[in-house]
């Protein structure tokens, strides 16, 4: 082993067992890294809506809907890719019970851009309810989507999964030669490029610059999701590339390969198009009519209702009075 490479887990760090009354609660690793992902991306994102306008809190109403169905296209994407590691002879597929099912998210097996797909349906379905823009979403998540992401693959590192090719780079990653996706006829002890960190490093440094950059040039109307995924697309392109875990082939390139192309075209195109369309500032994350006031709106109301009110009641007093003086002064002139 070279003297600064980078030893893979214990197995025993892959489940936390908690025992429970007699019961014992297993706590994969894999799973608390999505979750813990979730959880920042949420709030950096929240924080992010808030200080552009938005309700505090509002971005748990949207991920009300991103989040389930974000996870429900992950699995289905990451399945219909590797269709080998489930579809066989024998397989029980729709068996939770059994290894390699297709509900087992927990065994590792999450894509990005199934996650992507799912996920924006969801915030359209949020948005519309909220009444937030969809782009002004979409930026306000760009940073807090790829800090979630680099969280994400530390449970790749604790599942002893998705490592690149073998590397002399004293930062190569250790793998046992009993692992399923070890390559055969390599010696025990290979190490193998850590492609885990560099997705961590690339996606930490893409958020960074994400904000930098909105310091400096206007990056909204959905221009900061745009450099997200020309960013994480250019990354993933590359990590993907020499990975040496199995997937399904389209001309002699990986699946992901392809889709992390597509991330970054289509991510050009709406940089482009939304510059050219949108040339001034965001005036609100909300569509018009869908506003929120805030608190000091509201209370700027009451008063002015009140006032109001008290206005309407010192004419009706004044009215009141002038009808008693003049039939006052009617009755007392009458004979």
């Amino acid at each position: 082993m070279a003297p600064f490479s980078i030893p893979s887990p214990d197995y025993a760090w892959q489940v936390l067992e908690i025992p429970i009354f007699g019961w014992t609660l297993n706590i994969h690793m894999y799973a608390l890294c999505i979750l813990l992902g979730i959880v920042l991306a949420v709030i950096i994102t929240g924080r992010r809506l808030t200080k552009r306008g938005a309700e505090p809190g509002i971005v748990l109403d949207i991920a009300l809907w991103a989040v389930p169905l974000g996870i429900i296209g992950a699995r289905l994407y990451h399945v219909l890719t590797h269709p080998d590691d489930y579809f066989f002879e024998g397989a029980n597929v729709l068996n939770p019970f059994q290894p390699g099912a297709i509900w087992n998210i927990w065994e590792g097996g999450n894509a990005i851009y199934g996650a992507l797909i799912g996920g924006a349906v969801g915030v359209w379905i949020g948005c519309r309810f909220t009444g937030i823009r969809f782009w002004s979403f979409a930026d306000a998540l760009a940073p807090g989507m790829l800090v979630a992401q680099a969280v994400g693959r530390l449970g790749n590192w604790f599942n002893h999964e998705l490592f690149g090719l073998p590397t002399d780079l004293p930062w190569g990653l250790e793998i046992e030669s009993d692992n399923a996706a070890f390559p055969a006829g390599l010696a025990d002890g290979t190490l193998f490029h850590p492609t885990f960190l560099y997705e961590i490093v690339w996606n930490l440094a893409g958020a960074a610059l994400i904000i930098f950059l909105e310091r400096r040039i206007n990056l909204r109307w959905g221009k900061a999701f745009a450099l997200y995924l020309i960013w994480y697309g250019t990354g993933r392109a590359f990590f993907e590339a020499i990975r040496v875990d199995p997937s399904e082939m389209f001309l002699g390139v990986r699946v992901n390969v392809w889709a992390s192309w597509a991330a970054v075209v289509f991510g050009i195109i709406l940089y482009l198009v939304q510059r050219r369309r949108h040339t001034g500032d965001e005036p609100s994350p909300y569509v018009p009519g869908r506003e929120w006031k805030g608190p000091d709106a509201e209370v700027d109301s009451d008063e002015t209702e009140s006032d109001s009110d008290s206005l309407d009641d010192g004419v009706e007093g004044e009215n009141t009075t002038g009808e008693t003086a003049a039939t006052s002064s009617s009755r007392s002139t009458t004979p």
